[in-house]
């Protein structure tokens, strides 16, 4: 709920429960509350009423550090804009996510590499954003999210800035990194990326309409190819 005056509800009666191994995708019109439904399960915005639980810990309890660090350990965030730092490598930026971890140097440059290696830029990982492509630069922010190995990852219009080929790209890892320890939940517009899913959930005007098990398909974009 949001405002002091005038009380609006983003999400009301709301339950979602997401399980390791899920992709999820979350669809609906603009002001359905599926971005309030991500920072809600991201931890970056706490409920007026309910809880919010993670593993076995109830994030609505813990003071804003604990959550914060909660929020390090166990949730990757990936944007529809990259956040990149202009003046960094790929690789330094994909070691921010590790900074404060107590890890040292060579540690967190062996694991940046690994992550970039994973998206298909381990050869990239010496160059600054400005050199990379829109597509590259979202792949090195997927290696960011994945490279602290988060329980969940949570991703908002992963592929809205991006043309059709490299969104299919993006879809491909993002398919990939499902696993029996992992989560991954893609709030999109887009039909063709929810498609990609394992399960659809469907809301309007702060609520739940649906939430159904589907038959995945491999990404295939109508949008023309950006030249």
């Amino acid at each position: 709920m949001y405002g002091d005056e005038v009380k609006v509800w983003a999400l009301r009666e709301v339950s979602l429960t997401i399980r390791a191994g899920d992709f999820v995708s979350i669809v609906g019109p603009s002001g359905s509350g599926k971005s309030t439904m991500l920072g809600l399960l991201g931890c970056l915005d706490q409920p007026t009423s309910g809880a919010i639980v993670i593993g076995d810990t109830d994030t609505t309890e813990l003071d804003d550090a604990d959550r914060s660090r909660l929020r390090g350990d166990s949730i990757g965030f990936v944007f529809q804009q990259f956040h990149l730092i202009p003046h960094l490598t790929a690789a330094k930026n994909v070691e921010t996510a590790l900074l404060y971890r107590g890890l040292s140097a060579s540690t967190r440059s062996e694991r940046a590499c690994a992550a970039l290696d994973l998206v298909g830029l381990g050869p990239r990982s010496d160059h600054r954003p400005v050199q990379l492509s829109g597509g590259e630069q979202q792949r090195v922010a997927l290696a960011r999210a994945i490279v602290t190995e988060p329980l969940i990852i949570l991703a908002d219009e992963p592929t809205g800035a991006l043309d059709s080929k490299n969104a299919e790209i993006v879809m491909e890892i993002f398919a990939d990194l499902v696993s029996p320890e992992r989560a991954l939940v893609v709030v999109t517009h887009d039909l063709e990326v929810a498609a990609t899913a394992q399960r659809r959930v469907s809301m309007r005007d702060g609520q739940i309409e649906s939430d159904e098990y589907q038959q995945p398909k491999p990404f295939v974009s109508s949008a023309p190819v950006a030249t």
